[in-house]
């Protein structure tokens, strides 16, 4: 028995889906299509950026915005860097090796299994 009136069945219809995160703050991943690595320090359900960040991404490449977003403390060969990346852009980093970003100390500790914890402070 549907426990929904018409009106909440309808609505319940047009919802957009529920997305996971399937990573969470202080793992370790690595950018699909452009190999930097990085830790997480925070998710957004779905895309929270601004317009002109997303419309400055090519098009054939260019995320759905349904999707959990995720801030990276992030380097590359060259340089250490905020990223904001969607999830269907991340993978788990594999290398086992520590990230080094010159933030990682004020917002994590210790460094094990691919994972940074979360300092106490920065916890809800």
């Amino acid at each position: 028995m549907n426990s929904l009136s018409p009106l909440g069945a309808r609505a319940a219809r047009n919802a957009p889906p529920v997305r996971h995160a399937r990573f969470s703050i202080g793992d370790v991943v690595q950018h699909r299509l452009f190999g930097f690595r990085g830790v997480i320090f925070d998710i957004d359900p779905v895309f929270a950026n601004s317009e002109e960040w997303y419309e400055a991404i090519p098009e054939d490449i260019r995320p759905d915005r349904d999707q959990p977003f995720y801030h990276l403390l992030a380097e590359n060969g060259e340089a250490s860097y905020v990223a904001y990346v969607s999830q269907q852009n991340l993978t788990v980093d594999d290398s086992d090796e520590p990230i080094d970003h010159p933030a990682i100390s004020g917002l994590f500790g210790a460094y094990a299994d691919g994972k940074y914890s979360l300092r106490p402070v920065h916890r809800h």
